[in-house]
């Protein structure tokens, strides 16, 4: 389940389609708050969305933007934020440039859970617009990979 809703959030990050509907802190779950408020403090400009199986909290950290999900039972998923390509480590932005060097860049995010950090990015051609993620071994592989008309 939890796998499946990971999977679920991903392709909600990359598609960018936002079918959230958004509420004020009185209508998040406690549960969902106490787990946000443990993880972190002094933040700013906190926006609350409600999707089917879990919340998703945009707020300001460190003059940064960043996206937490938490489930409705208050379970931390993982947060996100956008990142510029050479902000990625090293090793991946070499294998990026060996691999799809003949691609652009259209989207870029980090997505950290409790035990991972994963980076994925959206570059396309003329042909097909692909969504990559990292494995554990640090290297990059196709998750999406959309024809383009």
């Amino acid at each position: 389940m939890r796998t499946k809703l990971l999977s679920l959030v991903v392709l909600t990050l990359v598609t960018i389609t936002t079918t959230f509907a958004k509420n004020k802190d009185e209508n998040v779950s406690q549960k969902a708050l106490q787990t946000f408020n443990q993880k972190f403090a002094d933040v700013k400009n906190v926006s609350w969305y409600k999707a089917e199986n879990y919340y998703k909290a945009s707020f300001t950290l460190n003059d940064q933007v960043l996206t937490a999900f938490i489930t409705d039972e208050g379970e931390w998923m993982g947060v996100s934020r956008n990142l510029l390509s050479y902000q990625l480590p090293i090793n991946l932005q070499a294998e990026l440039k060996k691999e799809y060097g003949q691609y652009w860049i259209s989207e870029l995010f980090e997505f950290a859970t409790n035990d991972n950090t994963y980076y994925y990015i959206v570059v396309e051609n003329a042909e097909q617009k692909l969504t990559l993620k990292t494995s554990g071994s640090g290297e990059w592989l196709v998750f999406k990979k959309v024809k383009k008309d």
